[in-house]
């Protein structure tokens, strides 16, 4: 029941982002403001958490690929996400963020070469249709539509965010995740420099924005990677699907935002294709054979 909870916690945390970050951007703060100082302040504990445990060395051969992925994973995402919340919502930027499982198996196609079985290209059709939905549908509060730049915004974090799993699947059984982040996240930092216009500080864009870093940052991912230890990782994706629905909630509570019927159908269905996703590779999984002795040792 720990690992249930610990992921739990995580997806509650990650699904205060929108929210959080609404907050900061009501008190004045720049929209990519918010997303430079979440990077930089978390940056501060991972770096802590790294130089305790003496985990601060990275080959010089990843190092470019790294520094990549904070361009690419963090400058990206953070920023497309800010700006997502800031121009439809912090329900319809989470929702778009999740359509990361789609792209994620379209890259592991064109890149890693694995196939692209029927269900994941039911998963792929599904997200579409969503997307369809969401953008197509009566926006917040009777608005006609969702503006181009919400929607480009959401799927460009979602895509983004499709590069952890990409880049996890190469670099996380070598380093530990604050290893990687003691280079990622600075190097994500510099790279939203030239797009960020610093405001006055406030105590009221502060406390969120702190809380961002804090809680939504280094409590998330220390949550959800002490959760993986405890669970298999397909359970803990599922588990972690309640972002979105909590970020929704949190939305309406807050702010009232709701999706029009068009738009919780298409929010519906990009869930679900994250689900079935999900389940696919768990039955691949299952079906894979098991390893000879010789494997198992050798892997060891």
């Amino acid at each position: 029941m720990a690992g249930y909870a610990y992921v739990l916690c995580a997806a509650a945390l990650w699904g205060l982002i929108g929210p959080l970050s609404k907050l900061s951007f009501a008190a004045g703060m720049d929209t990519v403001e918010v997303a430079f100082w979440r990077a930089a302040v978390a940056w501060v504990f991972f770096a802590g958490q790294a130089v305790k445990n003496r985990e601060t060395r990275i080959a010089p051969r990843d190092l470019p690929a790294v520094i990549g992925f904070g361009v690419a994973g963090i400058a990206g995402l953070f920023g497309a996400y800010v700006v997502a919340v800031e121009a439809g919502g912090a329900a319809l930027a989470s929702v778009l963020l999740y359509t990361a499982p789609a792209w994620v198996a379209l890259m592991s196609w064109l890149f890693l070469k694995e196939s692209m079985g029927g269900y994941k290209v039911a998963a792929v059709m599904a997200t579409i249709a969503g997307v369809a939905g969401v953008s197509l549908g009566p926006g917040f509060s009777g608005q006609a539509a969702f503006s181009a730049r919400a929607i480009g915004f959401g799927l460009l974090s979602g895509v983004t965010y499709a590069l952890y799993y990409i880049f996890g699947k190469y670099y996380l059984g070598r380093y530990r995740t604050p290893t990687l982040f003691l280079y990622a996240l600075p190097v994500g930092a510099f790279a939203m420099l030239p797009f960020v216009h610093f405001t006055r500080p406030t105590l009221a864009g502060a406390v969120p924005c702190l809380a961002l870093a804090v809680l939504s940052t280094y409590g998330a991912y220390s949550l959800y990677y002490a959760g993986l230890k405890r669970l298999e990782a397909t359970r803990a994706a599922v588990v972690a699907t309640l972002e979105p629905v909590i970020a929704a909630v949190l939305a309406y509570a807050m702010f009232g935002e709701r999706f029009g019927t068009l738009g919780y159908l298409g929010a519906g269905l990009i869930i679900g294709s994250v689900l079935l996703t999900v389940w696919d590779g768990a039955r691949e999984r299952l079906r894979a054979p098991l390893p000879t002795a010789g494997q198992t040792g050798a892997a060891g």
